[in-house]
């Protein structure tokens, strides 16, 4: 079997339940134009992705579906337009793991993340990939825990900043194991990868798609993946939990949001779309290039993952001592 057609197969092992239990899509909706409203700026991982589906849900809705970036504030300004705005499903939210991190990150919020909006489904997982410089001697996860334990607060590492998700899925680690490193946050995730690539910071949990173009080059060596399963795009690295973490799983996402008081019928109709379009093969290829799984679970499912991440991140930051601004 090819790597295309293992994607393609993975992929569709976890959307087609959700398929079959759509119901029928609503026969007056959308009657003008989507507006498909995404918290990243243009150009970004997340925009990328967000302009991949809008153009699914086009396909699927025959009605056009335009992209409206609206980045700042860690995703907050788009939130809360669509949070604040009419609840009759033509104002998507195209949302990405920082909105549950802002939970505990700020402490007025201009919306309730668990009671202003309808949850539609979590669009994608967006893998992170553990990450050294050739300089630090470790070639697996056992190694690093060794290094750290034997070394503490000797290994430096780095993240898109504090609260990003490079920051928590490393401390998410580092408590598992009860090891003590040294975090060094960036501004973002393009100056952090460059500071290891230099070795001024030697460890990172990079996001995949940022993080491939380096370890195919060996500029970076590559020692395990955050997901609980094997990435196709890097299906010889083992995941953490099998190579040091038992229960070890973590990932940046994304995901679909409407304002709360939407009818039911049509957050059904906008699921069913959203689910379809992700299940396309071409869909699925373009997500997967981007270092991405397609997920199109249920509107219940994601509702219930979103109150698990808020409690798994709160735990993190009060562990670190991250305070809410």
């Amino acid at each position: 079997m090819s790597q295309k057609q293992h994607c393609v197969r993975f992929a569709a092992a976890i959307i087609f339940p959700c398929l079959c239990a759509a119901p029928a899509i609503a026969q007056n909706f959308p009657a003008k134009v989507v507006r498909y409203l995404v918290n990243d700026s243009a150009g970004s991982g997340g925009d990328i992705v967000g302009r991949v589906v809008a153009a699914g849900l086009a396909d699927q809705f025959g009605q056009q579906v335009i992209v409206d970036n609206r980045p700042g504030a860690g995703g907050r300004i788009g939130a809360e337009i669509v949070a604040k705005g009419a609840a009759d499903g033509y104002t998507l939210l195209h949302m990405s793991s920082n909105l549950t991190a802002n939970e505990s990150l700020y402490k007025n919020n201009p919306y309730d993340l668990m009671n202003d909006f309808a949850p539609i489904t979590q669009i994608a997982l967006a893998p992170f990939v553990v990450i050294v410089h050739p300089s630090l001697p470790v070639k697996s996860m056992a190694d690093l825990t060794a290094l750290a334990r034997a070394k503490p607060d000797a290994i430096n590492y780095a993240s898109a900043g504090t609260g990003s998700r490079s920051f928590v899925d490393t401390a998410i680690y580092a408590g598992m194991v009860k090891v003590k490193m040294v975090h060094v946050p960036f501004k973002g995730g393009g100056e952090a990868l460059t500071s290891v690539l230099s070795g001024e910071t030697p460890l990172m949990f990079a996001p995949v798609a940022t993080a491939l173009p380096y370890i195919r080059s060996n500029r970076v060596r590559a020692i395990a993946v955050t997901t609980a399963n094997r990435l196709p795009l890097l299906a010889e690295l083992p995941t953490i939990a099998e190579s040091e973490v038992k229960g070890y799983a973590s990932a940046h996402w994304f995901g679909l949001l409407m304002a709360a008081k939407t009818p039911k019928d049509i957050v059904t109709t906008v699921h069913r779309a959203t689910v379809a379009a992700l299940g396309k093969p071409d869909i699925i290829k373009r997500i997967n290039d981007l270092g991405c799984i397609p997920v199109g679970n249920t509107p219940e499912e994601f509702g219930a993952f979103l109150k698990a991440d808020v409690k798994v991140l709160a735990d993190v930051f009060k562990a670190n001592g991250v305070t809410a601004n």
